[in-house]
């Protein structure tokens, strides 16, 4: 039976083969479609298990940091403590330790803001 047109004709062949190719080029393009979509939902999926490995380590190294800057927190408050009882004559050296330990804390915890800052993209 020949292939028909829209209003039910028969087509001449090279009108036949025309269409045909056509429509070949139909299927392949929604092929294609298909195989994006794919590839794209694959890439999705990748990229979000990156990201939840990523927050993973965030939030691992923002725990260790936080603790860190806790125990400097920890030191300079015992320092402080004892600047108060100090004797005469020694606390200068107390309130330089303390201040010491308080520029490294401040330092540290610019860093980690920083360190996160960059890991947002910010």
């Amino acid at each position: 039976m020949a292939k028909t047109g829209a209003k039910g004709r028969a087509m001449p062949p090279d009108v036949k083969a025309a269409y045909t190719q056509v429509e070949s080029g139909v299927r392949s393009l929604g092929k294609s479609i298909e195989e994006i979509q794919r590839t794209l939902r694959q890439a999705e999926r990748r990229i979000e298990a990156d990201a939840r490995a990523r927050i993973r380590l965030l939030r691992k190294e923002a725990r260790a940091q936080l603790a860190a800057l806790q125990s400097k927190r920890t030191a300079v408050v015992k320092t402080l403590r004892s600047l108060g009882s100090a004797a005469e004559g020694s606390w200068q050296d107390v309130k330089q330790s303390a201040d010491v330990m308080l520029a490294e804390g401040k330092s540290m915890a610019a860093s980690v803001i920083e360190r996160f800052r960059t890991a947002l993209g910010g």
